[in-house]
């Protein structure tokens, strides 16, 4: 890249304020073209905290203008974080409140944890937009992880049928087997050779696991929030799984009804902000636990327990002990690890329970793994050493 390509570039990053800086070396290498112009004053609108040298997009009309610059100008990886950050920065969230606005939003994850933080201020003339771009959000991840998280489940599950007595001996219903083998006596033998084993209802369904899916609403984990509901909207569409959602802050909401129907009313559902007491969120789940060998326990939180913290880590770690699967997942975001308790995260480290965060991409292979029996621990150490 030439010098002349270059400084239009480092000025636009600089902002206006470079000008001149850049003017006093080369006026003539830092002209900027009309379309570099367009795209120093969206950019300016959110990243110019120069007195009087930021772009007004008080009005609707403006920022509807504005989002049409940014998605002309800059890819759509890069038009999210600038979305995210005309909120954040110059707080445009009331004007995401207008129909007209919401329609030029480029959906994402991060703009649905805005609308979900502000929910209850949405006007009516605008809740029906709000929900679809947030339909839109939920479908994209739907289509992105459901086909790699049915095979995970369907691969992990056939892997365990290589036995033909699933559930031993005392599972088997002699009665039915015997009778409707009786034409398979063989006399040489003298004996009935079964061609097929009848089971109790319970046995046939022995192949079923239970996943218990526990959402920290805090309003740090506004991401892990949303792709946790829309993940265990996938579990849920899967016969194999039982599957139970629950949200809590100070209180529990159960979501499993709602997760089963629409993964959109689940998210509406869902309170983000509040203290956090996740104790009793544990305490309501563990009356999910029938069989602990196949019991998956999922706590998404950054484990800051204001409620009782030796409590919670006692009922984890004899859930751990039962034989239940327990992961933690401190978050559950594209973004990376966010700030968590240390010490908590630590002290279940020790009994057993690996605490890390995850990438939806990565749920698959985890589910995976937890489903074929495997160490979890060693699961960890080696997708992090790989990454």
């Amino acid at each position: 890249m030439t010098n002349n390509q270059m400084m239009p570039r480092w000025r636009l990053i600089l902002g206006e304020a470079s000008q001149k800086t850049f003017t006093s070396y080369d006026e003539e290498m830092v002209q900027l073209t009309d379309e570099q112009r367009l795209m120093d004053e969206a950019l300016a609108a959110i990243y110019d905290d120069t007195e009087g040298g930021s772009t007004s997009i008080g009005s609707s009309l403006k920022l509807v203008k504005w989002l049409g610059d940014v998605r002309t100008f800059f890819p759509q990886d890069v038009v999210s974080i600038i979305q995210s950050d005309a909120i954040e920065r110059k707080g445009l969230t009331q004007l995401l409140f207008e129909p007209e606005t919401l329609q030029h939003v480029k959906p994402s994850i991060e703009m649905v944890a805005t609308l979900l933080t502000l929910k209850g201020k949405i006007p009516e003339r605008t809740k029906d937009t709000a929900r679809e771009l947030v339909k839109a959000v939920v479908e994209e991840v739907q289509k992105r992880l459901e086909q790699d998280i049915r095979q995970a489940v369907k691969g992990a599950l056939n892997r365990q049928k290589h036995s033909p007595l699933p559930s031993g001996l005392q599972s088997i219903d002699w009665e039915s087997t015997i009778r409707r083998n009786l034409k398979h006596y063989n006399e040489d033998y003298q004996m009935i050779i079964p061609e097929r084993f009848y089971f109790f209802e319970r046995a046939r369904q022995s192949n079923h696991w239970t996943v218990i899916v526990d959402i920290d609403q805090s309003a740090s984990m506004g991401e892990s929030i949303i792709y946790g509901s829309i993940v265990s909207s996938i579990f849920a569409s899967i016969s194999a799984l039982k599957t139970h959602v629950v949200a809590f802050d100070t209180e529990v909401v159960d979501l499993t009804e709602q997760c089963e129907q629409d993964p959109v009313d689940m998210l509406f559902g869902i309170q983000l902000g509040g203290g956090t007491d996740i104790n009793k969120s544990i305490r309501y789940c563990e009356s999910f636990i029938t069989d602990p060998a196949k019991t998956l326990f999922i706590l998404i939180s950054d484990l800051e327990e204001g409620g009782n913290r030796a409590g919670m880590i006692r009922r984890l770690r004899d859930m751990h002990e039962a034989g239940v699967k327990v992961i933690s997942l401190l978050a559950l975001s594209d973004e990376g690890v966010p700030y968590y308790d240390q010490s908590n995260a630590n002290q279940l480290a020790k009994i057993g329970i690996p605490c890390f965060g995850c990438t939806p991409s990565l749920l698959p292979d985890l589910l995976e793994d937890v489903l074929k029996g495997n160490d979890l621990g060693e699961w960890t150490k080696q997708t992090y050493h790989k990454e």
